[in-house]
Order: structure tokens, then sequence, then C-alpha cells
């Protein structure tokens, strides 16, 4: 039997480990060990940069909702993180290079590689993504069907034709072309102590009245220069390779015969804004231009549902 949330109600534990050579953070609130006990795992997929510290907040308030109940895991992407003083940012500079385990493709194995090595076959899973995280998760699902998926959710997911967007088409150009003429002002900020990154990040920070300060440490570790460094590429290949959507993986996943809903709001080029405001008002996790018939799951969750 799972525990009911005596060890759970801990501070949260943070583990640096190797996943496919590179360095990866896993912050865990609940049991750190999993075992054949742990019927259900929420595990978050951030999006981009991977910095789990983001979610913190968001983890600590999913934990607490579910009765302590469930173990809430979030895992960073590949070379998101400053490793700690014995560790290197990848075990094999080579191996790391061939798999381009920094890659789009390679953090979308890096996830897949993570699940294999840390949580028993038989762990229910709740994915959250967030962002580039929400096609992380679809490519998940699509690359091995066989995942014990419970729900998946996905947050302002970013799964289509992201250099389309008025955003992209400044990025685009950046993190494809220009990202090494930011490589140099990266360096120097990580030169500089950390009592005055983190002061310089609080200034910068400081405009926004409703600022969780939990985000200004990860941020500060962000500026370590390899970190930014591996983002700004990730990003360059997400502007690349997301383009259409895979409409074939999210109908196949919402009609799995689990009976348990996948948990998707959708906003996409091809989505208009009273679609996206029909679903909040329904609860309809699918906007109706591509989802046809009362096949679309709920998108919300009041966090009573048991599993």
């Amino acid at each position: 039997m799972e525990n009911m949330g005596t060890e759970c109600r801990d501070e949260p534990q943070t583990d640096f480990i190797y996943c496919c050579g590179a360095i990866t953070e896993v912050l865990k609130f609940g049991s750190c060990q999993l075992n054949s006990g742990h019927k259900v795992l929420f595990l978050i997929i951030p999006g981009n940069p991977g910095v789990v510290g983001f979610y913190r907040t968001f983890m600590q308030t999913l934990h607490s909702m579910f009765g302590y109940r469930h173990p809430v895991w979030a895992v960073s992407h590949a070379g998101h993180c400053a490793p700690p003083d014995s560790m290197d940012m990848v075990e094999d500079a080579s191996s790391a290079t061939d798999r381009d385990v920094f890659g789009l493709n390679g953090q979308i194995e890096h996830k897949l590689a993570f699940l294999r090595e840390h949580v028993p076959r038989d762990t229910n899973l709740v994915l959250v993504g967030h962002s580039i995280g929400c096609y992380i998760i679809l490519d998940m699902m699509k690359r091995d069907p066989e995942l014990k998926v419970l729900k998946a959710v996905l947050l302002f997911p970013t799964i289509e034709r992201m250099a389309e967007t008025p955003q992209g088409k400044v990025m685009t150009p950046v993190l494809c072309h220009m990202r090494y003429v930011a490589y140099l002002p990266l360096f120097l900020l990580s030169l500089l102590p950390e009592g005055f990154k983190s002061s310089l990040i609080k200034l910068v920070f400081g405009g926004i009245p409703s600022l969780d300060h939990t985000v200004v440490q990860p941020t500060v570790s962000l500026l370590s220069g390899d970190c930014a460094a591996n983002a700004m590429y990730m990003g360059g290949q997400e502007m690349r390779k997301v383009l259409e959507r895979d409409d074939v993986t999210i109908k196949k996943n919402l009609e799995k015969t689990t009976g348990v809903p996948y948990s998707i709001i959708m906003k996409s080029n091809r989505t208009s804004q009273k679609e996206i405001s029909d679903c909040v008002k329904t609860g309809s996790a699918t906007p109706s231009s591509w989802m046809q018939g009362d096949k679309s799951p709920k998108w919300w969750w009041n966090g009573s549902e048991e599993f």
C-alpha cells in the first residue's frame, strides 16, 4: 500500500543524476524511491528552459491538493541544470554529441530513458507538460504506446508551427542563426558572483507584483552559461521541427480504452479565440474545428478524483 502522507509532507528532495549521459536534475515531492506499492506518479515535463526549480510552488500545490498521497516529480531537460561540483555536464562528451542529447529528439529520448531507469513499469503516470513539454509528452506516447499513462495534462501547449507565431518570428533567426552571439554575454554573466546575479535578477523581476520568489535561485543557476546555451540550442531545433500538430497521436490517446480521459487544452493557429472560450465554458478539452462528435474529454480537474 502507498504511504498516505507521512514522509510526503517533508521538504522536497533534489537529485542530480546522469541520464543518457547528461546531467539531469530531479525535484521530488513525496516518496523519493518508487516501488510496486506506488500506484501513481505525477511527472512534470518542463518547458524550455527545462529548469525544475521553476515548478516548485506548482508541484507543492499539486502534492497537497491530492492529500500527499501521490509523489510529484519533475525531471529537468538534459543539460538544463548546473551540475554539482562532483559532476560534469556530460559523462562522455563524444557520446552526448553523437546522440544529440541536448536537441529536441534527444530530450524526448532522455525522458523515456528516465522512465525506464527510475520508474517501475507498472506505475500509472500522470504526465503534466508545460509548453514544449506538451510536445515531448505526445511524442513519448507515440514512441512508447505501452506507457501506463493515466492522464496527460498539457498546459499552454506549444505543439505546432512555433516559428510562425509572432514570438517565433522574432526568436527563430536569433536561435537558429545568431545564438553564438549570445554566448559571450552569457559567459560573462556566469563569471559574476552568485549574490550579485541574484540581486540582478530580483531587480529585473522587481516589476512583477505576483512574482514567486522561489524562481530566483533557479534563474541564477540558468545563468551558469552552459545551461542557457543548451536551452538556446534546443529552442533553435524547436523552431525548425515543431511544425504540424500530430492529430493522429492526440486522437488515438483521447480514445484510449482505459476510460480515463486525457486533459488537453489546445490553442493553435487553427483554433479561434471563440473556440478556446467555448472550451473553457463547457469543460471541453478539444476545439470543435478538429474533433468531431462528443469525444472530447473534460479539461478541468478538481483534485477530488481518485486513481
